[in-house]
């Protein structure tokens, strides 16, 4: 089956855009082997996280038990760094190191995702079927290359294409990061009009500042001036 080249594709490119304008990550899924690097190249390419390697049992639906896992990683890191591993024997340093490195290879590629995705793009959706259930149970929308073997029906935004083929896999992961791109950069350019907009609020408003306060003086001038004319009339009449 040929990449999807229609409105399916489109469809799937723009949902996955404005998601990324929003500012959500994306959770790439493809643990066979002629597409990991294509998903691990694109995804780093718009700095979404991926998985490559096999899906950990609930990494949705036990979301917090790995993200305890992925903070052992980084404690591992931080206790190696200042010297408390530094009276271990060898022995043990090389445990530490192997527990490191297996936390790594499984975990390393969604160090960054700190709470739970807002939609999965999956390769191979048979493969990953508990990927995609417990994105289901979650009601987390499911990006898929649907090859003529897998059922689409828990998919929410099906791509028809021969997910055994690396170039079909490339073209259409093109096209949907290229679009990810664009919401991420649309969402900057937004950010940075806000930013510009507050900042000239803020100079508006200083600069209104002296007006008001030169105002207060005169005001205060004729009320004194008011209350001072009744009294100069009277004085006037004797």
């Amino acid at each position: 089956m040929e990449p999807c080249n229609g409105s399916l594709l489109d469809e799937a490119a723009d949902a996955l855009k404005q998601i990324a304008k929003s500012g959500k990550k994306i959770l790439f899924v493809a643990t066979k082997k002629q597409t990991k690097e294509i998903i691990a190249e694109k995804a780093q390419s718009v700095g979404m996280p991926y998985v490559i390697e096999r899906w950990p049992g609930g990494m949705l639906t036990n979301f917090p038990t790995i993200r305890k896992a992925v903070k052992k990683m980084a404690n591992i890191d931080k206790l190696m760094q200042d010297g408390t591993y530094s009276n271990l024997s060898k022995r043990e340093l090389l445990q530490i190191t192997r527990q490191r490195a297996k936390l790594e290879k499984n975990l390393g590629s969604i160090a960054d995702l700190t709470r739970l995705p807002s939609a999965l793009f999956v390769v191979d959706v048979m493969k990953e079927n508990i990927a995609v259930r417990e994105a289901n149970r979650l009601g987390i929308p499911v990006f898929g290359i649907v090859d003529t073997n897998s059922d689409p029906k828990n998919i929410d935004f099906v791509i028809p294409a021969n997910d055994d083929a690396k170039d079909s896999v490339e073209a259409i992961l093109t096209a949907c990061c290229a679009a990810i791109n664009e919401g991420i950069e649309e969402r900057k350019v937004e950010k940075a009009d806000e930013k510009a907009a507050d900042a000239q609020a803020e100079a508006d408003e200083e600069e209104a500042k002296p007006k008001r306060q030169a105002r207060k003086p005169r005001k205060a001038a004729e009320e004194t001036a008011e209350a001072e004319a009744p009294a100069a009339e009277e004085a006037a009449a004797e």
